[in-house]
């Protein structure tokens, strides 16, 4: 799979960008993320990224990848970019929703139909300059992303033994959460939020200190969750996560214009390709999950139509809560669906 991504996204970028060879001295980059081995994102988008910012700098950026938490935590890696201990961090805003709180939009619920769809509205508005999330998110926390990922919507994932036929059943579930837009659905759908790292979750699950988590079915893989999974809800949408991988605007700053126009054009490649794997990826995951026996969930219209109504009422809470803390979450909900709009229907809310 990994060698698909890089040749399609090098093919890509090397037909429309060409960069001279230059007799520079190379550029050294510390690269860190929280991601265990094999996780979904690091194969699909930040392997590929570091080959392909290899290739077009004709080997003279050199990457240092240190994975799985080898440097902090999820929650610590954006403090870490900021004062320079690493260079490019593994930056979700779930995970800093303190200090980047209006990024959430792009984990509401039911706001988005595809992985692309979702990952190319967010890329727009916090890739450049000028861009809504980059001028009111990115740029006071002195970072830009270089690359983006968001997993497919997040199902209701259960352990345990306890029959689940209705929503009635989900009701008081303890799951665990990321956080931010997250926290809201779950209260909404009168479950109990729990945050974690995902690291924790397969423990906190197989002893039975939360029922589930929400998560796509590849990150069930991805977190080995596979064989303690005994049931799932399917075709919901209850978010997602984006991450970033942000550099330091410091670092930014010092690097000389050719070596940001590779890191820009990689990052664009990446973000607008890898997408499509992770929505065929999904289907290939509920079908592996479906041979181990786990069950699907379906509900009756009229749950169906709770779900939409509660989903619905998620983002206009979320800008609500945001507008009364001073922070404009009514504007970034507007410039959010518009950037969806441009890339296909937009589900209303």
């Amino acid at each position: 799979m990994k060698r698909i991504v890089l040749s399609s996204v090098a093919a890509v970028a090397l037909a429309g960008w060409t960069f001279g060879a230059q007799a520079q001295s190379k550029v050294t980059l510390r690269v860190a993320d929280s991601l265990p081995a094999g996780h979904i994102i690091s194969e699909t988008s930040t392997k590929p990224w570091i080959e392909l910012v290899k290739t077009l700098s004709k080997d003279r950026i050199e990457i240092q990848y240190y994975p799985a938490e080898q440097v902090g935590k999820a929650k610590d890696l954006l403090q870490l970019t900021q004062a320079g201990m690493i260079d490019v961090g593994y930056v979700g805003p779930s995970y800093v929703s303190e200090k980047m709180p209006l990024s959430a939009v792009a984990e509401l619920p039911g706001s988005f139909s595809s992985t692309c769809q979702v990952m190319s509205a967010y890329w727009d508005l916090a890739s450049r300059e000028g861009g809504y999330l980059y001028e009111h998110e990115f740029k006071p926390n002195k970072i830009r992303p270089l690359f983006i990922a968001a997993l497919p919507p997040y199902q209701v994932v259960l352990g345990g033994s306890a029959t689940v036929n209705s929503m009635a059943d989900l009701a008081g579930k303890k799951l665990r959460a990321s956080g931010g837009a997250q926290d809201l659905t779950l209260r909404k759908l009168d479950m109990v939020s729990v945050r974690m790292a995902p690291p924790e979750i397969y423990e906190a699950m197989s002893r039975g200190t939360i029922d589930g988590t929400l998560l796509s079915f590849v990150s069930v893989e991805s977190y080995k969750l596979t064989d303690i999974t005994k049931s799932a809800t399917t075709g919901q949408n209850f978010g997602t996560v984006v991450v970033t991988y942000s550099i330091g605007d410091q670092k930014w700053r010092g690097l000389p214009k050719d070596v940001q126009d590779i890191l820009k054009t990689a990052g664009d490649q990446i973000t607008r390709h890898a997408c499509q794997n992770f929505d065929t990826q999904e289907k290939a995951a509920t079908e592996r999950l479906k041979e181990k026996g786990v069950k699907f969930i379906t509900f009756t219209k009229a749950e169906q139509d709770k779900i939409d109504a509660a989903t619905g009422e998620v983002a206009l809470d979320w800008a609500k809560s945001l507008d009364q803390r001073g922070k404009p979450g009514s504007e970034t909900l507007k410039a959010f669906r518009a950037a969806l709009a441009k890339d296909g229907q937009t589900k209303s809310n």
